[in-house]
């Protein structure tokens, strides 16, 4: 399997993702934004298309309006709170509008595809390369705001009055995770990018007792189902999400059969 550098790029491709997207989800979903996820992957789709119309490549319009919307997210903080109908209305109509570019532009329809699915298998050296740069920065700054982000996320209006500023740090980590979508949906696609990024790390806050190794079974947990993932899609000829938004699924149930951890 590892004979063909195709298949080397896209393992490397999914270390570096599912590496960057384990740790950030483990936040999204101590923080309960989880809905983050799934919404800026709808706006990258958008952001996608139009980019073709402009004559841009598709990933610059994917990092660029998730990052925006990020940015969006991060700004109006606790106002997006229980408003299910608003942000559900917002990702419809982002959807929307994608298949309005994609309708004036019926050319890129195979590369929607996969965006909307992922095709990690199609990944080049050049974008690995993007990948990874953009992925280390990431891990950094979120080392960085890591204290911060978990005081206001366990405690927000202690924190606050420590003289955290919540907004600021709120605003930063969508941008994280704006980052980090826009890597997962190279491979699991717009559509399935909960399946990398929430799975792993709702199995590994049932599994663990402290927010250290939370972290890392979430980035093991990623890791190793992008790759099983891989392994399966090239032993079965199925595509690489369907195997690896199944693995995701599989050990979130199993780890249903295990009573859930009370963090310290």
């Amino acid at each position: 399997m590892l004979d063909y550098e195709f298949m080397r790029t896209a393992f490397a491709a999914a270390a570096v993702v599912a590496l960057l997207a384990g740790p950030v989800g483990y936040f999204l979903v101590l923080r309960g934004q989880t809905f983050a996820g799934h919404a800026l992957a709808h706006v990258g789709f958008t952001g996608a298309t139009g980019a073709v119309l402009l004559g841009l490549a598709p990933l610059y319009g994917l990092f660029l309006l998730t990052v925006v919307a990020g940015l969006a997210m991060g700004a109006f903080g606790e106002k997006l709170a229980n408003r299910d109908v608003a942000i559900g209305l917002v990702l419809a109509l982002a959807l929307g509008i994608g298949l309005l570019f994609l309708h004036f532009f019926t050319g890129f329809v195979t590369q929607a595809t996969a965006l909307l699915f992922g095709n990690i298998l199609a990944v080049s050296r050049p974008t690995l390369v993007m990948l990874s740069v953009l992925s280390v920065g990431c891990v950094l700054v979120l080392a960085a705001i890591s204290r911060p982000l978990l005081f206001a996320s366990l405690q927000p209006e202690l924190a606050e009055a420590k003289g955290v500023n919540a907004k600021q740090i709120s605003t930063v980590f969508m941008v994280i995770v704006a980052v980090t979508t826009a890597g997962a949906s190279q491979i699991v696609g717009v559509l399935l990018v909960f399946a990398l990024m929430v799975g792993p790390a709702a199995a590994a806050q049932r599994l663990t007792l402290g927010v250290v190794s939370g972290l890392a079974l979430s980035a093991g947990l990623a890791l190793a189902e992008a790759w099983g993932g891989l392994a399966l899609a090239y032993a079965t000829d199925w595509p690489t999400s369907f195997w690896i938004t199944s693995l995701s699924v599989a050990v979130y149930m199993a780890s249903l059969a295990v009573p859930k951890a009370v963090h310290a």
